[in-house]
């Protein structure tokens, strides 16, 4: 793991905190509601969504923070269930402005080879600004290069390849490429997608696909067996604790220093990992001398509900400080 993730995130934050220097707050707020709209489908397929870089400024300073904390967080997965293992290598399918590249250099010491694939060559040129102002050998030496992202993807092999909010943004065959590709060309492969019912339900076809093609999942699942959520009466998602920017309170109009971004994913791997025992499916519930937790157990088990108590001692000072999409029990601590 990387020591320095801290610094990582401060970085970013304040690297992207000084993109919206001389554009004006209005037209800042407008450019972040258009794009997002524009992402919604809210408007027409066929008009450009980065316009200019003014543009992607807006939307990199809104989003990248709270993308680049999610990604973190499904990494985190793949990190404990291979704490030995590290990329030397590194891919990321439809990156932008590289917000999973900065995630993978918060995890990681390394890679030494990384690669952002992106359409549209203003998020990329952005994209290697924003990395020229780190103080990360790795991401000053990133190749940002333009790819269509979709059937006929051609990714080089790599240890680790990422494909973050982007499968929402393709048609079904086009999400079928390019997952198969990312299996076919990656030793890992991370996926993640907003914490939705429709994006949980992207990353459970895809977890499919990864494990048809022979991976195995390392994370959030405890196992590769089929997922026991029925489809429509609930969906598995976690959450990451974003700092919210004055571009952030500008446009959604509220006042609290942080939001959080809700995000599903997956985390597959052709060599040996040691997944959770349990994960935490849901924010634990403190009561008085006890806490509630929802659990995703071994194959089999389905989902369950575990009451700790105060009369299990260290086990229920555990489930106190624990947070949701961790792993569950705890590892011995040395």
């Amino acid at each position: 793991m990387n020591a320095s993730a801290p610094t990582s995130a401060e970085t970013l934050r304040r690297t992207l905190g000084g993109l919206l220097d001389g554009l004006p707050p209005k037209q800042a707020t407008a450019a972040v509601e258009r794009l997002i709209a524009s992402y919604r489908g809210q408007t027409p397929t066929d008009a450009p969504v980065l316009r200019d870089r003014s543009d992607v400024a807006a939307y990199a300073a809104y989003r990248m923070p709270a993308t680049f904390e999610a990604v973190r967080g499904a990494l985190d997965g793949l990190a404990e269930a291979a704490p030995d293992w590290a990329p030397a290598s590194h891919v990321d399918v439809g990156g932008g402005t590289g917000s999973a590249t900065w995630a993978v250099d918060a995890t990681w010491d390394g890679p030494r080879e990384t690669t952002v694939l992106d359409w549209a060559e203003p998020a990329l040129a952005l994209g290697r600004e924003l990395a020229a102002a780190s103080t990360s050998e790795v991401l000053r030496a990133a190749a940002w290069r333009r790819a269509v992202i979709g059937s006929g993807l051609t990714l080089p092999e790599a240890d680790l390849v990422t494909v973050s909010y982007v499968l929402g943004e393709l048609t079904a065959p086009a999400r079928t490429a390019v997952v198969a590709e990312a299996a076919r060309a990656g030793r890992a492969v991370v996926l993640i997608e907003p914490g939705t019912p429709e994006g949980y339900l992207r990353i459970r076809e895809a977890r499919d696909q990864l494990i048809e093609a022979g991976l195995h999942i390392a994370a959030p699942c405890p196992h590769d067996g089929t997922c026991p959520i029925e489809v429509g009466q609930d969906w598995c998602h976690f959450s990451a604790r974003v700092s919210r920017s004055s571009l952030h309170r500008q446009v959604k109009g509220g006042s609290l220093p942080y939001e959080d971004e809700k995000f599903s994913y997956v985390a597959a791997t052709r060599f040996p990992t040691e997944p959770a025992a349990s994960r935490i499916t849901r924010k634990p519930q403190i009561r008085k001398g006890l806490v509630l937790l929802e659990l995703c157990g071994p194959e089999g088990s389905g989902l369950t509900r575990v009451n700790v108590t105060k009369r299990q001692g260290d086990l229920y000072k555990a489930a106190r400080d624990v947070d949701w999409g961790q792993a569950w029990p705890p590892a011995p601590q040395p």
